[in-house]
């Protein structure tokens, strides 16, 4: 059974999704890349991702990695312009990383602020995919799991089988209108970001996710989803565990607990 059109609704009504809709293009891109000992990844990723469009910029957020991807991101930025880096003094989750890249690219005035990964799961050859499509939408998602076909390469069975089953159940809880609610490859209007109170998000992970889409969503932006090939990392280790599953399992229930007492 396929989700409902993603469109906004919930609180704000479809005002806001309207709005959305209406505004013209993509204008200042930023790609916001927090990394953790993505040292073998960086030097290869950061040129693929400025070569896809020149509005687009990168912010590396570094959690202080121990193999020197921090000062590595630094020696790259002092001769590309388009390159940030902001440094944190630990490993303080993905999470509050991409909340720090969306205050710093909000200050900035950049238009679109885009997730995305330092492994390669991600691949830039989708950033015009996402330009195109945030003129249309408030937030665009990449699915790989879109109308139910499955994108994702070199993942075992069970690991997809989790990732796919868990997009099910947050859908039947929160009643998000979108396959893949957990992804972390997605755009967000400048518009959207500033209306979420970001300083009350405090999930990590799968949950991070599920709950940017359903807090714009609920404030009636309207979600958008693209087809994406996902491909696991080859170099480096994931950052999964059982405390992210755990974390996502719970939330969409204090989520959906939150939007029925209006407190969302």
């Amino acid at each position: 059974m396929s989700p409902p059109e993603a469109t906004g609704g919930g609180l704000g009504g479809g005002d806001a999704a309207a709005a959305g809709a209406g505004r013209a293009g993509a204008g200042k891109a930023l790609v916001i890349i927090p990394t953790y000992d993505e040292r073998e990844n960086i030097p290869k990723l950061v040129p693929l991702v400025l070569a896809q469009d020149p509005r687009i910029e990168i912010l590396i957020i570094d959690d202080n990695s121990p193999d020197g991807t921090g000062p590595l991101a630094d020696e790259m930025a002092r001769s590309e312009p388009r390159l940030h880096v902001l440094h944190r003094a630990g490993k303080l989750g993905l999470g509050t990383a991409y909340i720090a890249g969306f205050r710093w690219g909000i200050e900035r005035g950049y238009d679109s602020l885009q997730e995305m990964d330092a492994d390669f799961s991600h691949d830039p050859s989708h950033l015009p995919q996402f330009l195109d499509a945030i003129q249309q939408y408030d937030v665009v998602l990449g699915s790989r799991y879109l109308d139910a076909r499955v994108t994702v390469v070199n993942w075992p069975i069970k690991r997809l089988l989790l990732s796919y089953y868990a997009n099910v159940y947050a859908r039947v809880v929160t009643g998000l209108p979108v396959w893949d609610a957990t992804g972390g490859f997605k755009c967000f209007r400048r518009e959207v970001l500033e209306a979420l109170p970001l300083d009350r998000v405090e999930s990590e992970g799968y949950a991070f996710q599920i709950e940017m889409s359903f807090r714009a969503w609920r404030r009636g932006f309207r979600l958008g989803e693209i087809p994406i090939v996902f491909v696991d990392r080859t170099l480096g280790e994931s950052k999964m565990s059982k405390r992210i599953v755990r974390e996502a399992v719970l939330k969409v229930w204090k989520l959906r607990w939150l939007d029925l007492r209006r407190r969302l």
